[in-house]
């Protein structure tokens, strides 16, 4: 079995990695395509793309009117497949996909991984799974060879740090402050603490979201991280400047990597 995001952090572990969150669908799906494309050729050096969906309670505002405009365009689930496969016509970058699990559960768990295998895409990343209750997921991902990539906070008990660790692969996705996603001055001290403790729990790769907006925050978080993640910054340069915008944000971001 194969991690297409194991292979990128073993090869750039020693400067650490950025990745960069985009909705797909926003603005359009040919301008979400290109703007993933546009990190990737800017530093970024694994894709994280939101699946739109009508009650992202776990996103901040600018990821829910990004995600919004994306359905009231027209969006369907369906379209993911074929935008994961457009950009990694383009680009190397492994993709996981970003999504609240209910739709994935209406589509078919075992359909989603199928033809994100087809696609391409590497894996998922399940915000509101936990792994006591993602048998049917982690299943079809070994069944698929998909990486699968669950969240930790610093609010987690040592057992479910322990259960996110044993049953990601790919990376641990810590959480750095509670609450919502978007950008903030500070990223939260809580996110070093947390790291910490996902290091005691074994786990190999972690990747520190939410609040990241500078290149001086990506460097901060690689001191002791092995990825930085952004999304509500690169979204905000995305609305306001389109693809190329979003290239000269990831180029400044990429600066931050050692």
């Amino acid at each position: 079995m194969t991690s297409q995001v194991n292979a990128v952090f073993d090869e750039r572990r020693e400067h650490g990695l950025l990745v960069g969150y985009l909705p797909l669908g926003f603005p359009t799906v040919d301008a979400s395509v290109d703007a993933a494309v546009a990190l990737v050729e800017n530093g970024v050096d694994i894709l994280e793309m939101g699946l739109p969906y009508s009650d992202p309670v776990m996103d901040g505002l600018v990821i829910q009117r990004a995600t919004n405009t994306a359905l009231e365009a027209g969006f369907r689930l369906a379209q993911t497949f074929d935008a994961v496969a457009a950009i990694r016509a383009r680009v190397d970058a492994p993709v996981l996909v970003m999504t609240y699990f209910n739709p994935v559960l209406q589509y078919g768990v075992e359909k989603f991984s199928q033809e994100l295998e087809d696609a391409g895409g590497a894996g998922l990343i399940t915000p509101d799974l936990i792994p006591d209750e993602a048998s049917e997921w982690l299943h079809a991902a070994n069944a698929h060879d998909l990486d699968r990539v669950f969240l930790a906070a610093p609010s987690s008990s040592p057992e479910r740090l322990e259960s996110s660790t044993k049953n990601s692969r790919g990376f641990v996705y810590a959480v750095s402050t509670m609450g919502i996603t978007g950008a903030r001055t500070d990223v939260d001290s809580a996110a070093r603490g947390l790291v910490e403790r996902l290091r005691s729990a074994g786990a190999e790769n972690i990747g520190v979201g939410l609040g990241i907006s500078t290149p001086q925050q990506v460097s901060e978080v690689l001191e002791y991280a092995d990825a930085a993640i952004v999304g509500s910054a690169l979204i905000t340069a995305l609305a306001d400047g389109g693809p190329s915008a979003v290239a000269n944000l990831a180029r400044e971001l990429s600066a931050g990597k050692h």
